[in-house]
């Protein structure tokens, strides 16, 4: 089976989205599934086969993104889907019109999957437009375009009631993103603290992800005042980039936490990040817009344990209270509870050796697995086997 995904971001481009579409793109191999890409060019990246790149242009505001040419992302997916039996999008921007557009005209079946709460983020991008109306605007943008496809893919159950709530009419199906348990559970910790200059003694708070403020950072660095008073030697290391830099290292010198927090940037998946998950004692996780939440889980598989807020679609991965604790949305307790788990290790050591097993269950061999039943499903091609146990929905 062969299967164009189409999407408007893409590596070298990091975040989520990337991450989710290059993971099933490895693992779907094992499945039989053969995944095309059509995919922005964002320099001078090498040809690689099977990925199409389109050229574009820098997004005005955001170096990070590019946008392609409207016709030119059209003609790259229609090309690229002639001989393939299903169209997957992956992002609501162009990629979504000239992969609806192909897929009508080849008469192929079109499934998305709706990675980002677009609801929760137009308030920290649009500020100065009413909030009420920018919701509406939202949810009736995100009917419009899934009732134009076959099925909606959700990363989480929390997002499948959200669209349910939308009046989203398609097949909605809870389907994650898996993560390579083995990659992350083999990282230097003592060889990432020595060359980023933190001494072995000391009690690290990681955060990973994008540097952006629907991350909900400045959160965690009210709760660090908090936790300093139980532990005053904490570092917060935050691992990424993006725009809400320069005002998170603005509330950093206004809080007098310079000496307590170090921004590392991007880090290779391959090898730094493991080793930064290796590195640290506790992940620190504070998002309330998250449609799943890979990152918790990518520590846990290092067997790093995890302090989160339970918004979202992290609650599929919290309520279990496996491997993780999710304090009260307050920075206060939160920040007490980060300072009893790193005063009183042996008290939370349970934790730490729950987080890989429970990790495990939300593997990338398993979600391919669902995910290529899924896709012989709407293609109505036939079935081998019985559909794969929705273990971790």
């Amino acid at each position: 089976m062969r299967v164009l995904m189409v999407s408007d971001v893409y590596f070298p481009r990091v975040n989520g989205v990337s991450t989710s579409i290059e993971t099933f793109r490895r693992t779907l191999r094992e499945q039989g599934v053969d995944v095309r890409l059509v995919v922005p060019r964002y320099g001078d990246e090498a040809d690689e086969a099977g990925v199409v790149r389109v050229a574009g242009r820098p997004v005005p505001g955001d170096r990070e993104d590019r946008m392609v040419g409207w016709r030119a992302m059209h003609r790259a997916v229609l090309e690229a889907a002639r001989d393939c039996d299903l169209i997957h999008i992956q992002t609501p921007f162009i990629a979504h019109y000239a992969g609806l557009k192909a897929a009508r005209t080849l008469g192929l079946p079109v499934v998305a999957t709706y990675h980002t709460l677009f609801e929760a983020y137009l308030e920290y991008y649009a500020p100065f437009l009413p909030a009420g109306w920018l919701q509406a605007q939202a949810r009736a943008f995100s009917r419009r375009q899934c009732n134009a496809l076959d099925a909606v893919i959700v990363p989480s159950s929390a997002m499948q009631q959200r669209l349910a709530a939308y009046e989203v009419s398609v097949p909605l199906h809870v389907l994650p993103t898996g993560i390579p348990t083995a990659q992350f559970a083999s990282g230097d910790g003592a060889a990432f603290r020595y060359r980023h200059g933190i001494l072995s003694t000391r009690p690290v708070a990681l955060f990973v992800g994008r540097v952006a403020h629907e991350k909900n950072i400045g959160f965690l660095l009210e709760a660090l005042v908090h936790a300093r008073r139980l532990r005053p030697d904490i570092l917060l290391v935050v691992a990424g980039e993006g725009p809400a830099m320069a005002d998170l290292k603005a509330q950093v010198k206004t809080l007098g936490l310079r000496e307590a927090v170090q921004f590392i940037g991007y880090l290779d998946r391959r090898q730094e990040l493991p080793d930064c998950y290796a590195a640290a004692d506790a992940f620190v996780f504070a998002s309330r817009t998250e449609t799943q939440g890979l990152v918790l889980l990518e520590a846990m598989a290092a067997g790093l344990p995890v302090i989160a807020l339970s918004e979202m679609g992290t609650t599929d991965i919290l309520a279990p209270g496996r491997g993780a604790i999710s304090p009260p949305a307050e920075p206060q307790a939160f920040g007490a509870a980060l300072g009893d788990f790193l005063n009183r290790p042996s008290a939370w050591r349970h934790l730490a050796d729950e987080a890989p097993v429970f990790a495990g269950e939300w593997s990338d061999g398993a979600m391919a697995a669902r995910l290529a039943w899924l896709y012989r499903e709407l293609a109505g091609l036939k079935i081998a086997s019985e559909r794969p146990s929705p273990a971790a929905a």
